[in-house]
């Protein structure tokens, strides 16, 4: 049997149990496994492999403090990211690129974000028309979601996190990718008044999924953000992490774009042992942080395992796990936290 799905009889256990507890050969998504690379020991079962006040002092002694020193966070909110889920993947459905129905989605989603406080700019993405999975898409314009808190330099060193909002035309894209979104805005709201080692850029993108065979007719939004991005912006970019698929399996994929582990594939796998969860090496191009990697600089995927309902309109609110986003979660904040390395 495989785990809990994320129904609405099933939220409320699924968080809990959470908190206790603390794309495959015929999906180009999957993420191939790295032999050489490190892989923490499975604290979970493993998923079977794919197709089975301020303080005063005085003259004589210092008075105590008043107040508590900020600490990190160290979980999300999984039912805020399920929301996020049903709100896109159930509400909204399938949101290609250039489309109303993706306007709505990043309606949705600026809101969220800018509740919580962060300041939200829109980068307008010229997207082509193409096939996207088999079926014919129009282009048009789209937005980048950048989202920041007040006083946020991307010109001054910063982590990025991204997942991209858009689905292929057949499916309501719960999985891929409202699981991504859906962790990202709940890290944002874990981050927004909490210390990070850095500050954090959110970004939301458009068009991913493919327009055509290539490799050039994927990523138009993350290209197009680093494309535009100043000398210093570039040199204030210290990691990139794309949460896509984040929300199927029990243990968690930290994919690097070049092979073996690189430096910030190895921080990202540390980190998720450091907060207790079984994480995996592994190689994957197929996400928004090849766009950062063919642009040189430095980004992971976390997520990616193979699911039956991948592009197909079975892609579902119920698809998707809230123990296993509540998993991947606590592997961004510990990469996230002050004593990250």
């Amino acid at each position: 049997m495989g785990p809990p799905r994320l129904t609405a009889g099933r939220v409320a256990a699924a968080l809990v149990a959470a908190s206790l507890v603390a794309g495959c050969t015929s999906d180009p998504d999957a993420p191939v496994a790295s032999p050489s690379a490190p892989v923490d020991a499975p604290t979970e079962p493993v998923d079977p492999p794919p197709g089975s006040a301020e303080a005063t002092s005085s003259p004589s002694a210092p008075e105590p403090t008043t107040e508590t020193p900020a600490q990190p966070a160290r979980r999300i909110r999984a039912d805020t990211a399920s929301e996020v889920v049903d709100a896109l993947a159930g509400g909204i459905g399938p949101r290609p690129a250039a489309t109303p129905a993706f306007r709505r989605a990043a309606g949705v989603v600026q809101r969220r974000l800018e509740g919580l406080g962060y300041v939200v700019r829109r980068q307008t993405v010229r997207v082509p028309a193409g096939v996207s999975w088999g079926i014919p898409v129009a282009g048009g314009r789209a937005d980048n979601l950048v989202a920041t808190l007040p006083g946020v330099r991307r010109d001054r060193p910063h982590v990025l996190v991204g997942a991209h909002l858009d689905t292929v035309p057949q499916a309501p894209g719960a999985e891929d990718n409202g699981s991504g979104v859906g962790t990202l805005i709940a890290a944002a709201e874990a981050t927004a008044e909490r210390p990070t080692r850095l500050p954090v850029v959110f970004v939301v993108f458009t068009a991913e999924e493919p327009r055509g065979p290539s490799d050039d007719d994927h990523h138009y939004g993350s290209r197009h953000y680093v494309a535009t991005l100043t000398p210093a912006q570039r040199r204030a970019v210290r990691g990139m992490v794309s949460l896509d698929r984040v929300g199927v399996g029990r243990r968690v994929p930290v994919c690097s774009a070049t092979g073996p582990p690189d430096a910030l594939q190895r921080r990202v796998l540390d980190a998720g042992r450091r907060a207790g969860v079984a994480v995996t090496a592994c190689e994957s191009r197929t996400s928004d942080h090849w766009s950062f990697v063919r642009g040189g600089l430095p980004g992971v995927r976390l997520g990616g395992a193979p699911y039956a309902e991948y592009h197909s309109a079975r892609d579902r609110p119920d698809v998707v796990d809230a123990r296993q986003l509540a998993r991947v979660g606590r592997v961004l904040l510990a990469w996230l936290a002050p004593t990250a390395g």
